[in-house]
Order: C-alpha cells, then sequence, then structure tokens
C-alpha cells in the first residue's frame, strides 16, 4: 500500500501538468500561465499547461476528475465547473465530490464589447436594432453556458429581444471574430481588453461591475442603462486536483500559488490584465464552490437557459 504521507514529502518528483478546457490565448490561460512559470521554480519541478478545449471545458475537467490523485495531474477551472454540473444532465464529475479544492485565485470582471469600427456604438442602440429586426444581432461565447453565454443569454431575456448565440471553443477565437466584425458583440472578461480598445481592435458597450471600471471611466455599468445582476455573471478562475488528492500535497500546491500571488510584480501583472486577485485557502474555495453553485442555477433559471 503506498504510503500517503511519504508521498507528500517527496513530492513532487516529476512535472505537473495543470488542464485548462479552453483553447489558449484566453483569459483563463493567460492567468494559469502566469502561474505556472513561478510555481516551476518554487517546486522544483516544471508545471505545464495543457489546453484541451471542448464542451465548455467538460471535456477537461472530466480528465481530471477521473486522473490518478497523485498531484500531477491538476485543473485551472472558470464558472463552468459549476455551470457545466447544472447544464449537461449527465456533466461526468461531481463539481466538488470529485475534487479537492485548492485555490480560488482570481475573479474576471466582465465587458461588453463590439468592434471598433462598428456602427453601432451603444448598448441601446443594439437592443433597438435586435428589436426592430429580430435575429440580426449575434454574439459569440467561449462555448454553450459559459460565461459569455450566459451573459448573453440574459441581456436577450431582460431586454426582451432575440440574439443569436455563436459558440466557439474558447474565449480567445469568440473575441477574434467579434474583432473581425463576424459576431456583433461578446461579453468578455476585461483581461487584456484595454490594450485592444487603445488599439482600435474593440469597442466597449458597457461594463458588467456596479462601480465603473477605472480602465474604462468613460464605459456606462449594465446597472446605469438599466440592466441590474451582470456583476454575477463574472466568471472566476481557480485550482483543483482529483479527489482524494492527500492534504499535504494540495497544501504544497496551494502554497507555491499563495507564494506566487504575493510577489508585488505578479499581482501587478494580474491587476493589469483586469483580474481581481484573491487566493483563498482549500476551504474557503470549497465553501465557495458550494455557494457558486446555487448562484448560476438562479442566473441559468432566470436566463431560460435549459439542461442539455
Amino acid at each position: 500500500m503506498c504510503n500517503l504521507s511519504a508521498v507528500g514529502q517527496t513530492y513532487p518528483i516529476k512535472p505537473i501538468k495543470v488542464m485548462i478546457g479552453f483553447a489558449a490565448g484566453g483569459p483563463t490561460d493567460v492567468i494559469a500561465r502566469v502561474l505556472a512559470q513561478d510555481m516551476t521554480a518554487t517546486l522544483g519541478q516544471s508545471v505545464i499547461v495543457e489546453n484541451k478545449a471542448g464542451a465548455n471545458a467538460k471535456i477537461a475537467t472530466e480528465f481530471v476528475a477521473q486522473s490518478p490523485a497523485d498531484g500531477y495531474t491538476l485543473l485551472f477551472a472558470s464558472l463552468s465547473h459549476n455551470v457545466n454540473a447544472i447544464m449537461f444532465k449527465k456533466p461526468g464529475y461531481d463539481p466538488i465530490g470529485s475534487f479537492e479544492p485548492i485555490t480560488l485565485v482570481a475573479d474576471l470582471p466582465m465587458i461588453l464589447v463590439t468592434a471598433y469600427n462598428s456602427q453601432i456604438k451603444t448598448l441601446p442602440d443594439f437592443v433597438k436594432t435586435a428589436a426592430d429586426k429580430p435575429g440580426t444581432i449575434s454574439y459569440s461565447s467561449s462555448g454553450n453556458a459559459g460565461s459569455s453565454h450566459l451573459a448573453g443569454a440574459l441581456l436577450a431575456t431582460e431586454a426582451n429581444i432575440d440574439l443569436i448565440h455563436v459558440p466557439f471553443k474558447g474565449n480567445a477565437p469568440a473575441l477574434t471574430e467579434v474583432m473581425a466584425g463576424n459576431v456583433n458583440f461578446i461579453f468578455y472578461p476585461v483581461i487584456g481588453i484595454a490594450d485592444l480598445v487603445s488599439q482600435k481592435r474593440l469597442w466597449p458597450l458597457a461594463v458588467g461591475t456596479l462601480k465603473r471600471h477605472p480602465d474604462f471611466p468613460n464605459t456606462p455599468t449594465m446597472e446605469e442603462l438599466g440592466y441590474k445582476g451582470f456583476d454575477a455573471t463574472a466568471p472566476w478562475v481557480g485550482m483543483l486536483a482529483p479527489a482524494g488528492t492527500p492534504a499535504s500535497i494540495v497544501q504544497k500546491i496551494d502554497n507555491a500559488v499563495q507564494i506566487a500571488l504575493a510577489k508585488p510584480e505578479i499581482r501587478k501583472r494580474l491587476n493589469d490584465l483586469g483580474a481581481i486577485v484573491v487566493g483563498s485557502r482549500p476551504n474557503e474555495f470549497k465553501s465557495f464552490l458550494v455557494k457558486d453553485k446555487i448562484h448560476w442555477k438562479k442566473v441559468i433559471d432566470a436566463s431560460g437557459l435549459k439542461p442539455e
């Protein structure tokens, strides 16, 4: 029989894989790579980010849930972690029971953007166009039941308009199609958006925060425009291990993340990307996941989306 205490003491003795359920270049991917680089130095073994995109991160999540509980295959998850368990009749995993929560790393406020050269420059104009010409306004997302999809569906419900949902395998390709003008708009985490606005590739329509975002002082909030509850659609990112992973290993991974998040240069980099650093401990993250699932059930019910 394996001595779990001994395993925890010697861990890690080989590279660690961090699985991400979305395409490279998206917000979840960017934050994971920032952390992985610093964790590599702390743990003395390579921490490798691996993208396994598809089914709104369900494929990657199932893969990690079924992986050995030895700390060498981890999951860097977002809000889809709980949402899939609600949206799929057979999700293939329990969002809490199948994992050992390690840390809630950060929150990512949402912003509604369109192509910089779009002829429609305000959210009221988008809503009016969608109302006058049903089925002509589209929005992209990282996949069915992702944060962008939920926010778009909620807008359609709140504004009583018909919008076309165009899902992609990740936030990065979804945003690219908006910048190209092939899709009308997207609700996207604020990470990296300020740079694309300054480069005249995107035009901000509204932010999903209760107060105006410091990076977008001239952009109204969804609340100001009469749409409440969009602050609750902000995705989070966090790290989890398969259920049964020894507590000593979970602690070592958590400590490596906390060391990274405590560094001013890393906090600044994440803040510059628009992320709000959290860095909760394992028990706190577990409590958060329980509350988060309840929250998203309410949002999904309000949006009218049905389980698949």
